[in-house]
């Protein structure tokens, strides 16, 4: 048994603050083909779910079928826009540096992404090759299936991982694999109307908005302390 916890980290707002930019590129590409959709909207829809989920939702409510030639170009404009735009959380590398216990990524993002996003930010060698994709599992967020695929990969109880989540719908799946949920609402696309609100409702385990406190957080599951329902930086 190990006696220090497997820290499971989301990518997309959390490792490095893509949301925004994200959103653009989307919104920016459906409003190109018809479809109306304003930004508080689609991160309510889509933050922290799959491409699949995306384009499921896009089909069944819309109308919208998004086939290759859209998502292709949905693609390199993203792509493009991160190397000119993307950058990492601030106090991310350190803070992994200094964790001093496992450590891998679970993300909604298809592997290319996630390697591009963690390559452009200086992150990638602090991961690979514990990077997990929701395509390596049936279902996506808020499903627990990535975060338990994850855990089984990297030879941790679910019981002893802490997931670090910036989406209502990571922290959902965090709970429902039987884990801690620790919610980080840092990125700068947390200002949206409502977003707090909905983390809240989910009463995960803390809730941090500085990323050097998730050392503390993590000592403190380690020395067996249950932590507050709410833990703000100063």
């Amino acid at each position: 048994m190990n006696d220090r916890p497997l820290v499971i980290f989301d990518c997309d707002g959390v490792l490095v603050d893509s949301e925004p930019v994200s959103v653009r590129v989307l919104v920016t590409a459906l409003n190109r083909h018809g479809i109306d959709m304003a930004e508080e909207e689609a991160y309510t829809r889509f933050l922290g779910r799959s491409l699949a989920t995306m384009t499921q939702v896009m089909d069944e409510e819309y109308g919208f079928h998004t086939g290759p030639e859209f998502l292709e170009g949905l693609r390199v404009d993203l792509y493009e826009r991160f190397k000119t735009e993307l950058q990492a959380i601030s106090g991310i590398a350190d803070t992994v540096d200094r964790l001093g216990c496992a450590h891998c990524v679970a993300s909604s993002s298809q592997p290319e992404r996630i390697r591009l996003s963690l390559s452009l930010t200086g992150l990638i060698e602090k991961f690979e090759p514990n990077i997990f994709s929701a395509s390596m599992v049936e279902n996506g967020k808020p499903a627990p299936d990535l975060f338990l695929h994850a855990a089984e990969k990297m030879g941790y109880d679910p019981a002893n991982c802490i997931v670090v989540e910036d989406s209502p719908a990571g922290i959902e799946a965090a709970q429902r694999a039987g884990m801690t949920a620790l919610a980080f609402t840092g990125g700068s696309h947390t200002h949206i109307a409502g977003y707090r609100e909905r983390i809240e409702e989910l009463q995960p385990d803390a809730i941090f908005d500085a990323m050097p406190d998730l050392l503390h957080l993590v000592q403190k599951y380690s020395d067996g302390r249950k932590g507050p329902a709410v833990s703000r930086s100063i």
